[in-house]
């Protein structure tokens, strides 16, 4: 997208979030980009835009404006079978509004549609923070204590959920993890929740 879009002005940002620069670096030379990839290791991304799990896409305009709060989108289908999401509709969307075919979501639909974090989220996430420093300063039991309670105060945000398992010694695509998302979903929760349109 970003080499077909580039000549209008448009630019792709990828943002990993990953415990360290070395978990997503892998990945990004794998891609080989041609756009900005970045790395965030301390949930900046997450906290400023409610973030609550990946893959999530924003569109900002030319003035850093939302135009397309949180969404679940994907470049391709091959995570089609898994989620139900086809990339084809985004991606249209995507085009026309670059191309000045088709205007981006009025602000107040905007407004409407963004999920902002609760005071109980925002809790959350001080837990998470909290828990992130003493990891770092390798005090991983008290750490894990806080990772636990960030996740029960918002067990809606696997950014949180799942991003603090490879600091507790669990692999985020093992069967904890998926024991955790199958729990989520049985009670009747989506994984991917996209945008309400």
């Amino acid at each position: 997208m970003y080499g077909e879009l580039r000549g209008y002005g448009f630019t792709v940002i990828t943002v990993a979030i990953d415990k360290s620069a070395e978990d997503a670096r892998p990945w990004i030379a794998a891609a080989r980009p041609t756009h900005p990839s970045l790395i965030d290791t301390t949930h900046v991304l997450a906290d400023l835009y409610n973030i609550v799990n990946v893959p999530t896409i924003l569109w900002l305009d030319e003035r850093g404006r939302i135009v397309r709060p949180n969404d679940v989108a994907f470049g391709t289908d091959t995570f089609k079978s898994i989620t139900g999401l086809e990339a084809a509709k985004h991606l249209a969307a995507l085009r026309a509004w670059v191309r000045g075919e088709a205007t981006a979501i009025p602000a107040a639909r905007v407004r409407a549609l963004q999920a902002l974090p609760t005071d109980v989220d925002q809790q959350a996430r001080a837990e998470f923070g909290l828990g992130e420093w003493l990891f770092t300063r390798g005090r991983t039991e008290a750490a894990t204590r806080h990772f636990v309670r960030a996740g029960e105060l918002a067990p809606h945000d696997f950014t949180i959920r799942r991003g603090t398992m490879p600091m507790r010694g669990i692999d985020p695509m093992g069967p904890q993890f998926r024991e955790m998302l199958g729990a989520w979903v049985k009670a009747g929760n989506p994984y991917y929740r996209p945008l309400a349109e």
